[in-house]
């Protein structure tokens, strides 16, 4: 959206003047993903993480018909995709690296992202510019209009990717179950110990769950589950209060107020970082782990954003209205180049921080806490969190930058440090365990900050299969069993 904002073409064609009109275009793809993770885990339990996914990919290709409208359909592919992406990954992933798969899905998000800003750079240039006022549509119809190329690639895509095994094995298909997981971890050894284990774990804890009874609401709703979707809730509360979201819908206004005159150019350095920066993440997030990332993401992001309101409040000046294209913001510090260098350097080295550490973390602790059965729909409404925020943002924040302008960043850390200490408290590490082991992590007894036991059940469990010690009986057939 940020690479059309400031085009005579989408200016002149929507007349986006007043500051609400602008939040509720922006807002509106946030909105429709909002409803649309809602909806994810009904499609995502009943006929696969596989297909919802897909169908995620088709409801997103439909979103370029009226602009409001058009981005709240696309928004619930969106919203679908975002909560049933990381869950997949983490249903299909080694304990191991885990992380790392789900952090690829924030790193392909980030390579969208950036490929998308310059398609809309490169079509800000129809019709002589983007400072021309007489500038054709095709200045914002072309980006939006190619974004349902990659829709229609994910929708194919998936028809060769299998079913989660996990899920498989909630719908009592084990023998599928098995052979997915023999294909992922064994190189098609139905009888390799890292499989066997896997399997066993997995049917031990669908059986706990079984036993246990209740509904998925019911479930949901124990003390000892409920403390845990309100702490996913929160971590995709904080992700989009940390002010990421003013990095990226509205980085144009940002430069504006800085006195920046090449925005569009500028602006798209940021992008650039965000895909580099977020691969130390992939990297390093199954070593150095969750609860880091979070706790240093959000002391860094504080400080930058303590440092960019200090530097406007201290050189800045209301605006004097005298340039048209400045209307939405009303302080700026262009008279003194060197703070506004150092404004922009501080908004790429918050962007740098984001993409280390909150951007792949926020998705990744969501998708692997919770038990198979409840999975979906707790990941779904710590997903919903991330949009209502982001929606309530995106609509807020262009009134936020004309009404209390340099104040915005203080906001913003005050919220970081709120983030910080809710983290310090409550975010248990769960680097290097299974999913099935995580009712162990969080009813330890153990304060959050004590850390967890090191090793896995899993581990042990293969080197006593691998043994002969353990024998694991396998559903092959209905009402078969092989044992190895």
């Amino acid at each position: 959206m940020s690479g059309v904002l400031a085009t005579q073409a989408y200016i002149n064609f929507f007349h986006v003047h007043g500051r609400y009109r602008q939040g509720a275009i922006t807002g509106a793809m946030a909105g429709g993903s909002f409803f649309g993770t809602l909806g994810s885990s009904f499609i995502a339990d009943r006929m696969s993480r596989k297909t919802a996914i897909q169908i995620a990919a088709l409801t997103a290709s439909n979103g370029i018909a009226m602009l409001v409208f058009g981005r709240a359909v696309a928004g619930i592919g969106a919203g679908i995709a975002s909560a049933m992406v990381p869950v997949y990954q983490a249903e299909i992933a080694p304990k191991e690296i885990r992380g790392r798969v789900v952090a690829l899905q924030q790193w392909a998000i980030t390579w969208g992202i950036l490929i998308q800003y310059f398609i809309q750079y490169g079509a800000s240039f129809v019709d002589g510019g983007p400072n021309n006022p007489h500038q054709s549509t095709l200045a914002f119809r072309i980006p939006w209009g190619v974004q349902i190329f990659p829709a229609m690639l994910l929708a194919i895509g998936m028809f060769f990717v299998p079913c989660s095994p996990r899920w498989l094995a909630g719908q009592d298909r084990w023998e599928e179950s098995i052979r997915v997981l023999a294909n992922l971890h064994g190189h098609g050894d139905i009888g390799h110990p890292k499989v066997l284990a896997q399997y066993r774990e997995i049917e031990e804890a669908m059986t706990f769950e079984r036993e246990a009874g209740g509904s998925a609401i019911k479930v949901l709703t124990r003390p000892r589950m409920l403390s845990r979707v309100i702490l996913t809730i929160s971590i995709q509360m904080w992700s989009q209060l940390s002010g990421m979201n003013v990095m990226m819908y509205y980085i144009v206004y940002m430069m504006q107020s800085a006195g920046v005159h090449n925005i569009l150019l500028t602006a798209s350095i940021q992008y650039i970082l965000n895909v580099a920066l977020t691969l130390p993440a992939i990297l390093f997030i199954d070593t150095w782990g969750r609860r880091p990332s979070l706790l240093y993401g959000a002391l860094s992001m504080m400080s930058l954003l303590l440092v960019v309101a200090a530097l406007s409040a201290v050189y800045g000046k209301p605006n004097p209205r005298t340039d048209p294209s400045l209307n939405a913001i009303s302080w700026l510090v262009s008279d003194h180049p060197p703070v506004s260098r150092a404004i922009v350097a501080c908004g790429y080295l918050f962007v740098c921080t984001f993409a280390a550490t909150w951007g792949p973390t926020s998705w990744t602790y969501p998708s692997e806490i919770f038990p198979l059965g409840i999975r979906a729909k707790a990941v779904s409404l710590a997903t919903a969190s991330n949009w209502a925020w982001n929606c309530a943002l995106a609509f807020a924040v262009p009134t936020l930058f004309e009404t209390i302008n340099w104040k915005i960043y203080i906001m913003f850390a005050v919220f970081n440090l709120c983030a910080f200490m809710h983290v310090w408290l409550t975010v248990r590490e769960t680097k290097g365990k299974t999913l099935e082991e995580m009712d162990e992590v969080f009813e330890s007894g153990r304060p959050a900050w004590m850390g967890v036991s090191h090793g896995s059940r899993l581990d042990r469990l293969q080197r006593e299969i691998a043994e002969g010690t353990v024998k694991v009986k396998v559903r092959l057939r209905p009402h078969r069993y092989d044992e190895f």
